[in-house]
């Protein structure tokens, strides 16, 4: 798989106009959703404008990243006279970023694409690494192709647009790396200041972050071994994220993220010996920052069903990525249903 091209800017149109000369394109195009067009594509519109780029908006929200929407898209290309020679710029989270990869992966068999992240999650997570997909049948990404993006621009500047909740929902997955990266990286992440943000210092924690994902993706492009390192806490955090959204009481996918590392740090001690000490520190962050989904004993079954749906589930058994400690990563770990159940009894409790 080919090495996307990661550009960190400081002058969102230079960058923009020195991110497109390097693409071959005959037309362009630019998907946004109904909160990007408002808020972020004015931004690069003046760039857009003079490239005559065509923009495409869809409705926001992960609820609309499915096949209605795909379709959509589709036909829009098409009736715009679209080729494999056009390129398709992803302005938005990670709703967009998902959606527009998988677009361009699939529409004509492939044309190529460039992604600007507008979220803190989108640009430490969905933008980067050639994952893409859409939504099927109730089940997060169901279906996808891996496929990166020529680019990735990210601009700290969107990020000031963000409410409080989304930028934390971003910077679970930045803890993330933090986990399974360093002991420097890790407490660097849990004394920043989520109250008061300093934008700069973000960025370079940012930065920080996704040359983790990087290098990550680099070694194990399409996740048959040392790229499962990124799961950590997503096997329980998108049977949480699946859950609410049945609920019909949706969370941000960073904070089901959270509150799946409470329960596979909790399991990493357990079963591979996660020191004790770091798991209640990182907890102890965790339930400052980003409160409790509530949850009963009653939901255990429902969440057991849904972890057993993950993608990364082999011949029915729950995988879990865990660590023995920070940056010692352990893949394709399982767990019965009664340890996953005192598991979610932990989650509660603490």
């Amino acid at each position: 798989m080919k090495k996307q091209q990661i550009v960190v800017s400081k002058d969102l149109e230079a960058a923009l106009n020195e991110a497109l000369a390097t693409c071959d394109y005959d037309k362009l195009f630019i998907l946004t959703d109904e909160v990007t067009v408002l808020l972020c594509y004015p931004l690069i519109e003046k760039v857009a404008s003079e490239k005559k780029a065509e923009v495409i908006t869809i409705a926001s929200g992960d609820i609309h990243k499915d096949i209605i929407s795909a379709t959509q898209i589709w036909k829009y290309l098409s009736a715009h006279g679209a080729t494999r020679k056009s390129l398709l710029v992803n302005l938005g989270g990670g709703m967009v970023t998902d959606m527009g990869g998988f677009i361009a992966s699939t529409f004509k068999r492939g044309l190529p694409y460039m992604n600007i992240p507008t979220t803190l999650l989108g640009a430490v997570d969905a933008a980067v690494g050639g994952k893409t997909g859409i939504n099927f049948n109730g089940l997060k990404n169901e279906v996808g192709v891996f496929n990166p993006s020529e680019v990735v621009l990210i601009d700290s500047t969107f990020f000031k647009s963000l409410d409080d909740r989304n930028l934390r929902s971003g910077y679970a997955e930045m803890l993330k790396h933090g986990l399974i990266s360093n002991e420097k990286n890790w407490i660097d992440l849990l004394s920043f200041d989520l109250e008061n943000v300093d934008y700069d210092k973000l960025q370079d924690l940012l930065v920080t972050s996704v040359k983790i994902k990087e290098d990550v993706v680099t070694e194990d492009p399409y996740e048959k071994g040392i790229r499962k390192a990124l799961n950590l806490g997503h096997t329980v955090g998108h049977a949480f994220e699946s859950f609410s959204f049945e609920k019909d009481e949706p969370i941000l996918h960073g904070y089901a993220v959270a509150y799946g590392l409470i329960c596979e740090l909790y399991l990493s001690s357990v079963i591979t010996g996660f020191p004790v000490d770091k798991l209640r520190q990182t907890v102890r962050f965790i339930r400052e920052q980003y409160g409790i989904y509530p949850i009963t004993c009653k939901d255990y079954e429902k969440l057991y069903e849904w972890m057993k749906h993950d993608k990364k589930n082999e011949s029915g058994v729950i995988n879990f990525t865990l660590l023995s400690d920070i940056g010692q990563i352990k893949i394709n770990q399982t767990a019965d249903q009664q340890l996953i159940f005192e598991m979610l009894d932990f989650y509660q409790d603490n």
